[in-house]
């Protein structure tokens, strides 16, 4: 063999072993990829829909790849089943109440199992264990809804497009605010009306503060009627005897009206001399032979004293009678004098 050989065979040996090497290497980096030499569990989920899911597709959790999907197969009459490779040191963190859907790893990137939810309270998930399955929406639904979005939003924008021309054109308020001179200066003038308004309002203001800061000012009236409780307390007194008199001057007026009616009625002596004519005419004629009885019983009086028989016994009351004066005229004089002494 010659150095030409040697050469040549050395040549191929470092590319077989440059070859082994990558080979190798890339065995590595794929078996940690698909975390075949991880150790690991089996989870199962069952699915309507699997969208182009792939054996060897991600699992992920919360962000992070945990697995792998290990077998695709039809489960029941056209469910699909999935087996996904966990690996054993995340099982800890997923709950047997945890939730599988189907996700893509970017906006168009190949299909991933999601696995979401989970309560603390439950426990990890173990070897065999299913879970439950989110249906998510697929690629042809998600066209059909932005198809619908898309004739919507052209609906809105022809509609925008037609109120934008009646307005050009000076149709509706809106276009006649736009396009008409005279409902422009009405404008402007409603505008000046409102700022004059608010003006005036900044002046009331104005005189308000004034006012309430004199209510303030000690040693006025309305500051006493504010903070005086003395002053208070005498109010409300005088407004008590106020309403006490009221109510008395009610009273009184109705007792006043109930006389009234008492004497404007004929059920008592008074009203009946009052308002009977009858009575007042035998009243009258009562009193007038009262007057004539006197007078007479009078003239029979007198006629007494002049009788002999009875004379002597009116002239010794006559006499005692002018002794009863003598004694009361003495009486006077004589404390008269006492008062001067």
């Amino acid at each position: 063999m010659n150095s030409g050989d040697n050469k040549r065979a050395i040549t191929v040996g470092i590319f077989i072993a440059v070859g082994i090497a990558i080979l190798v290497t890339g065995i590595v980096v794929l078996g940690g990829q698909q975390k075949r030499f991880v150790k690991t569990v089996h989870v199962f989920s069952v699915f309507d829909d699997v969208g182009g899911l792939q054996v060897g597709n991600n699992v992920w959790f919360s962000g992070v790849k945990i697995g792998t999907v290990r077998k695709i197969r039809f489960y029941g009459t056209s469910q699909v089943e999935i087996m996904m490779n966990i690996e054993e040191s995340s099982r800890q963190y997923i709950r047997k109440d945890a939730k599988a859907s189907l996700s893509t790893d970017g906006l168009i990137g190949n299909k991933i199992v999601q696995i979401v939810g989970g309560s603390p309270r439950t426990e990890p998930v173990e070897d065999g264990d299913r879970l439950q399955a989110n249906e998510a929406l697929s690629s042809d639904e998600i066209m059909e809804t932005l198809q619908a979005n898309n004739q919507n939003l052209l609906k809105v924008t022809t509609d925008v497009k037609n109120i934008v021309d009646k307005i050009s054109k000076g149709k509706g308020m809106a276009g006649a605010v736009l396009t008409d001179d005279g409902l422009a200066v009405q404008f402007r003038a409603a505008l000046t009306s409102l700022q004059s308004a608010s003006e005036n309002a900044n002046r009331l203001s104005g005189s308000l503060n004034q006012y309430t800061s004199k209510l303030n000012r000690k040693g006025t009236l309305a500051y006493d009627l504010v903070s005086d409780t003395v002053i208070f307390n005498d109010l409300r007194t005088s407004s008590a005897r106020l309403r006490q008199a009221s109510a008395a001057a009610t009273e009184i007026t109705g007792n006043i009206t109930k006389a009234t009616d008492r004497l404007n009625s004929r059920d008592n002596a008074v009203g009946l001399l009052l308002n009977d004519e009858t009575v007042n005419r035998d009243l009258k004629a009562t009193i007038r032979n009262l007057e004539s009885s006197t007078q007479k019983l009078d003239e029979n009086m007198e006629a007494l004293q002049h009788n002999f028989l009875l004379r002597g016994f009116f002239r010794k009351r006559a006499k005692e009678e002018a002794k009863q004066k003598e004694a009361a005229k003495t009486t006077v004089t004589t404390e008269t004098v006492k008062g001067m002494e």
